[in-house]
């Protein structure tokens, strides 16, 4: 059968077998090995990938299932050379060890930033209460969604602030003469 998705912004069309499991899309026939296989019967969340914004294990999904549909893979989330701010969390807290648990982390943990952008260290962990990591004992993956979350809360203070900030011409319209000290 043939199926169309849109696939982390490009519209792509493959012949596929009914039964083809979305993970094996991704990494098999696009060749997006970021996302992770690793158990097939959805305990251990290595597959996470966004199926229209919502996180869902791609080892549960037909790829015709997701026909028609908007998928985002881990690939998708640094912006070019920038790396999205969940990413830089895992880096800087050490959020990984073997790493393979981390995409699927990563998708879901920017799924709840998107939805709760300062979460409690108790909705962190119910996030991603549905993913097995073997190697970190969660801490590390908790502290890097959260300074994930610091990080862009002070990142978005700092483009309102510069964005919001007078210049000198509004501060000398204020009232006071530019030059003078109050």
């Amino acid at each position: 059968m043939q199926v169309t998705m849109t696939v982390n912004g490009v519209e792509v069309t493959r012949e596929i077998e009914g039964r083809l499991l979305l993970v094996h899309f991704l990494r098999d026939v696009l060749g997006l090995t970021g996302t992770h296989w690793g158990c097939d019967t959805s305990n251990c969340g290595t597959c996470v990938v966004w199926l229209d914004g919502e996180p869902v294990k791609s080892c549960t999904v037909l790829a015709a299932m997701a026909g028609g549909h908007q998928v985002r893979t881990v690939e998708d989330l640094a912006d070019g050379a920038e790396l999205d701010p969940v990413q830089q969390g895992f880096m800087q807290c050490h959020g990984l060890q073997c790493g393979f648990c981390t995409p699927g982390m990563m998708m879901t943990a920017r799924a709840l930033l998107d939805r709760n952008p300062d979460p409690t260290e108790a909705e962190i962990r119910e996030a991603i209460s549905g993913q097995i990591c073997r190697c970190t004992g969660y801490a590390t993956i908790v502290r890097s969604v959260r300074w994930a979350a610091v990080h862009e809360a002070a990142a978005a203070a700092r483009v309102t602030e510069t964005t919001e900030s007078p210049d000198a011409g509004e501060i000398a319209d204020a009232g006071q003469p530019a030059g003078s000290v109050a």
